[in-house]
């Protein structure tokens, strides 16, 4: 039996590994996910890429949020986007001044995935608006929590209605399909400023209390499709 567990309400895409994303209307997805995702990032001279937080893959680099990114139809190389709203015409040179790194740059994804965990990442408007009223101090926002997918859910869903997806798979008109597997593991990133939201701890100490500092559901591609907004997520 299949249900429909929400309307797709927006899509995004981050042509640059965390920087802001682009709002799209439709976006082909393959194996690796949304064409174009995560398909550049800023590498420093260890390998290790440019985050919100520091580990054996990722360096913290303050700042990235407040830049944009965006891409071509040919996916051929992404535009940079200053915090002014103006394209950078030398990403690298603009990256070692702005970062004051002189040993970073921009680089395409290799060998070395750019995905901190799995490809594809849903996240339902119940728990979004769970959230926005648990922490009324706060500007919450799907910014915040970078998913692919805001899934506007049926009145009355509950929050965090994502964990019940797990092992599961969602369909969409395309014949794209979504084998739902786990939840994303949030991190300082997801409390971090950017344009138009102010730095919010509190964000990560609800989730914390809540739900074990989890949100979303994330997804591999058991079949290439098209995800285009409005339609419509059957869960099998």
């Amino acid at each position: 039996m299949a249900e429909i567990i929400g309307v797709v309400e927006r899509l995004w895409r981050y042509p640059v590994k965390s920087t802001a994303g682009e709002r799209l209307a439709a976006v082909a997805v393959d194996d690796r996910g949304l064409a174009g995702d995560r398909l550049y990032a800023v590498r420093d001279g260890e390998g290790r890429f440019g985050s919100g937080k520091t580990t054996r893959r990722f360096r913290r680099m303050d700042g990235l949020l407040r830049l944009g990114s965006r891409l071509g139809r040919a996916l051929d190389g992404p535009e940079l986007i200053d915090p002014l709203g103006r394209t950078v015409p030398d990403p690298t040179a603009f990256l070692r001044a702005y970062l004051q790194r002189p040993d970073v740059e921009l680089a395409r994804e290799d060998a070395v995935s750019h995905f901190d965990q799995l490809p594809v990442s849903v996240l339902s408007t119940a728990t979004l608006d769970w959230l926005r009223e648990a922490v009324p101090t706060a500007l919450v926002d799907e910014r915040r929590f970078r998913p692919n997918v805001l899934l506007r859910t049926p009145p009355g869903t509950r929050p965090f209605v994502e964990d019940e997806w797990f092992g599961r798979e969602g369909r969409l008109r395309s014949g794209l399909r979504l084998a739902f597997v786990r939840s994303s593991e949030r991190c300082v990133m997801s409390t971090a400023a950017q344009p138009g939201l102010p730095h919010a701890p509190e964000i990560l100490r609800t989730l914390a209390r809540a739900h074990d500092g989890r949100l979303d559901a994330l997804a591999t591609v058991t079949v290439p499709g098209v995800l285009r907004v409005g339609d419509r997520l059957r869960l099998h």
